[in-house]
C-alpha cells in the first residue's frame, strides 16, 4: 500500500491530469465542471484507498462527524478556479491534504498542472539561496490591507499571483520569498501547501505568528504567513505593526 504522501501526490497528479484534458477539450462551464469533476475522481479513490478516512473538501457537503475522526483527507480539488478557465494562465493547483488527530498535517501534495510540476511532503526541494531583495506575494485580486506597511517595513518588491497554491510553491521554488493573505480563506486552500513548506522548512503561520488549525468545526480559516524561516521574524514584526494600526 502507498504511504500517505505518496497517495496524496499520485491524487494530486491524476486530477491535475484530469484537469488539463478537459481544459484542452474546452466546452461551456469549464470551471464548474473541472471543480466537480477533479473533486468526484480524488473522492472515488480515497473511498477505495483508504475507505475509513474522513474528507472535507471544498466541492462537498460537510460531514460534521469529521471533528471526532483521526484521520481526514483535506482537498481543494481545483485551486484557482478563475484563472484555471483563463486560456494561458498556469497559476492554478490540485491541494491533497491529510489531517491525523495529534499530529497535525502529515502528508500531503500540491500539483500544479500547467508546469508539470507536483510538489509533496516526502520529497520536498532544497531551500534556494537568500535573494538580493525579498520578493512578496499577495493575491492579485485581494491583496491585503496591510501589503504596503509590511513591504515597506521589511524592503520588500510586492508580487501578485492567483491560487494559493500557486503562490505558496513559488515560495517553495524561490520564485518568491513570502506570501501573505487576510480575508478570506478555507482549511482547503491552506492545508496542502502548508504541509508541503513546512516540510521543506518554510515558515507556516496565521499573520498575528500563532499556528494554523485544521480539522476545526468551521473550516474558515482566512489569514496565512509563508515564507523563508530567516524572515519569519522581520515579517511577523511587521504584520504586528500593521495589525495594531488598522
Amino acid at each position: 500500500m502507498a504511504t500517505d504522501a505518496r497517495l496524496a501526490a499520485d491524487l494530486a497528479t491524476t486530477a491535475g491530469e484530469y484537469l488539463m484534458r478537459l481544459r484542452d477539450d474546452g466546452g461551456p462551464d469549464l470551471r464548474r465542471r473541472g471543480d466537480l469533476g477533479s473533486n468526484e475522481l480524488i473522492l472515488r479513490r480515497l473511498a477505495t484507498e483508504r475507505p475509513d478516512d474522513h474528507v472535507l473538501s471544498e466541492e462537498s457537503v460537510d460531514d460534521p462527524s469529521r471533528t471526532g475522526a483521526d484521520r481526514v483527507w483535506i482537498i481543494d480539488p481545483l485551486d484557482g478556479t478563475r484563472e484555471y478557465g483563463i486560456p494561458g494562465r498556469r497559476d492554478w493547483a490540485v491541494h491533497v491534504a491529510l489531517w491525523q488527530r495529534g499530529l497535525g498535517l502529515t502528508a500531503g501534495a500540491v500539483a500544479q498542472p500547467a508546469l508539470g510540476e507536483v510538489h509533496a511532503t516526502d520529497a520536498p526541494p532544497p531551500l534556494a539561496p537568500s535573494p538580493d531583495r525579498i520578493r512578496v506575494l499577495v493575491s492579485a485580486s485581494r491583496p491585503p490591507s496591510f501589503t504596503e506597511h509590511v513591504a515597506d517595513a521589511v524592503d520588500a518588491e510586492v508580487l501578485t499571483m492567483g491560487s494559493a497554491g500557486a503562490k505558496a510553491m513559488a515560495v517553495l521554488r524561490g520564485d518568491a520569498d513570502a506570501y501573505l493573505h487576510a480575508g478570506g480563506q478555507y482549511e482547503w486552500d491552506s492545508a496542502a501547501p502548508v504541509a508541503v513548506v513546512q516540510a521543506a522548512g518554510l515558515h507556516a503561520s496565521r499573520v498575528d505568528g500563532s499556528p494554523l488549525l485544521y480539522n476545526q468545526p468551521h473550516p474558515y480559516l482566512p489569514d496565512l504567513v509563508i515564507c523563508r524561516p530567516e524572515l519569519a521574524a522581520k515579517i511577523l514584526d511587521a504584520l504586528r505593526s500593521a495589525l495594531v494600526k488598522d
